[in-house]
């Protein structure tokens, strides 16, 4: 299984769990995709929200706002890039990941108290 566990989904445990070998290669291919440039955490985590958010993939989503605030984000760096998004997949969908985000971010705010 992956080593980022703890706070990932019960379906994908569970389904990394059963294909083991699968969880190895996908995680290998995401190590292997982040050094291969000069972006630096925080900035793949910015990215990857901004593809989430494009996709519609809440889950993945808010598993990257969780990441872009343990990289240093700010909630100004996040509002901004999500709001990125807002001229090309909508209105709707940036709003609807604006509260993803606002959540995930309060969730974080809790746990970390």
């Amino acid at each position: 299984m992956p080593k980022k566990s703890q706070n990932l989904p019960k379906t994908f445990k569970d389904f990394v769990s059963k294909f083991p070998a699968l969880g190895n290669a996908h995680e290998a291919v995401a190590m292997a995709v982040e050094g291969l440039g000069p972006l630096d955490a925080k900035t793949c985590s910015l990215v990857k929200m901004g593809i989430c958010l494009g996709a519609g993939l809440e889950s993945a989503f808010r598993s990257h706002v969780r990441r872009a605030i343990q990289s240093g984000a700010t909630s100004e760096e996040i509002e901004q890039a999500l709001l990125l998004a807002m001229n090309t997949v909508g209105f709707p969908r940036t709003v609807a990941a604006w509260q993803w985000a606002c959540q995930q971010m309060e969730r974080d705010r809790r746990e970390n108290k």
